[in-house]
């Protein structure tokens, strides 16, 4: 379905896109309140990916055959609707991952091993995914550069002034942080990071896993030096993600997996490298789950991530002035307006697993537990939090469930 960007949701007709949210639990509709960690995904994307598999698929950039041919013009299709997504300047720039984590790793490897070495300083912040994270930890001890935090406030966000006292640790030589944070939902000032990873010599590196399914990227407004995405987030299938990264940057990095399709030259003496973006693209490529992220993407724009956006923080502000309702409850993270629609809290006394398979005998499905974020997590004092997040199939009513379920906890194990 298509909605005029910036109009207010029919989540109704939304809602009928999705095969998954027609099925009933105990009698009632599940309510699938776990889409930051994967959503659902759309009868058109589905129904797509279905089509290129039986008409149009076959391996690309190989054979000359129209079939193959076929598949290959599908394939750097999907490619440029990732470069439209984020604005980037080139279909050079964008390189097809597994996922936003192996795209991160290629850029701590392919870029880290080369760049880094002892007095340099490498930059995280206590909000990190584990895959923004142990990457460069590893690569920093692995090269003997310094790995530094950005510490969080209370609310939550970042606490951008300790940066200064940060660089004093070393020469700084990459920051890389999440755009929105999958266990908070706090929006960062990404821009803001940028300009002074530039200003301090170093590059920016982005991880808009959390971001891509829920705000508009633009990686030349925001300056960053390499940007991460996943599909299975955003609508689309799992198996497939995107790097956008400056052409100087790429073209001066080693490759970060070897074999054929990214070569230009093999002799027994020397290999040479493909251009980009094959140089970083190994093997055959996720062909239809790229073809699959270019459908997401399609969906994602015919709705408007504005639109989207509006519609997150409406069930945000309103599941977090619900659970506030609750005695015993803590949330975490920052007021709806900063933050994305995720909502984190804890019950006094009640392991996470616990509220959270009493909510799924209520068919509500919600995340308990570290969040791939344990750093984080000792931060707030905690092992693990419960997480509820929203997306464009989200309803009101589902919240309301959300609060009963929390309520029914409580009482429970009381």
């Amino acid at each position: 379905m298509a909605v005029t960007a910036g109009a207010k949701l029919d989540v109704e007709k939304i809602r009928a896109d999705f095969p998954f949210l027609e099925e009933l639990h105990n009698g009632s509709p599940f309510a699938y309140l776990d889409s930051a960690v994967t959503s659902q995904k759309p009868r058109q994307m589905l129904d797509g990916m279905r089509e290129f598999y039986e008409h149009s698929y076959g391996n690309v950039h190989r054979g000359v055959y129209q079939l193959s041919e076929r598949a290959t013009a599908a394939f750097e299709q999907a490619r440029e609707k990732v470069r439209g997504f984020v604005n980037a300047p080139s279909q050079r720039e964008i390189v097809f991952t597994r996922q936003a984590t192996e795209a991160l790793n290629l850029v701590a490897y392919a870029w880290g091993l080369n760049n880094l070495g002892r007095g340099d300083l490498v930059v995280v912040t206590e909000l990190e995914h584990h895959s923004n994270f142990v990457p460069w930890q590893y690569i920093a001890k692995r090269t003997g550069a310094t790995f530094r935090m950005v510490p969080l406030s209370d609310s939550g966000e970042l606490q951008l002034e300790a940066l200064d006292e940060l660089a004093r640790d070393g020469e700084v030589k990459v920051v890389a942080t999440n755009f929105v944070s999958n266990a908070l939902g706090t929006i960062n000032d990404v821009a803001r990071i940028a300009a002074w990873a530039h200003a301090n010599g170093a590059i920016y590196v982005c991880d808009a896993a959390q971001a891509a399914p829920h705000v508009s990227i633009d990686v030349q407004a925001i300056g960053c030096d390499f940007l991460a995405l996943s599909a299975h987030k955003m609508l689309g299938p799992s198996g497939v993600g995107a790097l956008w990264g400056r052409t100087e940057l790429l073209e001066a990095m080693e490759p970060f997996n070897l074999g054929g399709h990214m070569i230009r030259k093999v002799r027994f003496e020397e290999t040479t490298w493909g251009e980009l973006p094959h140089k970083f693209e190994a093997g055959t490529s996720p062909i239809a789950e790229a073809v699959g992220l270019g459908l997401a993407i399609d969906y994602l724009t015919g709705i408007g991530l504005e639109a989207v956006a509006t519609h997150e923080h409406e069930l945000t502000a309103y599941a977090l002035e619900r659970l506030a309702e609750i005695p015993g409850l803590t949330l975490y993270g920052p007021p709806a307006e900063r933050r994305a629609g995720i909502v984190s809290f804890d019950l006094a006394g009640i392991h996470p697993h616990d509220v959270a398979q009493v909510l799924d005998m209520d068919g509500v499905a919600i995340r308990a537990g570290h969040h791939c974020c344990q750093p984080l997590m000792q931060k707030l004092g905690v092992a693990a939090t419960n997480r509820a997040s929203f997306y464009v199939y989200s309803t009101a009513e589902e919240v309301d469930r959300l609060v009963a379920g929390v309520e029914r906890a409580r009482q429970l194990f009381a």
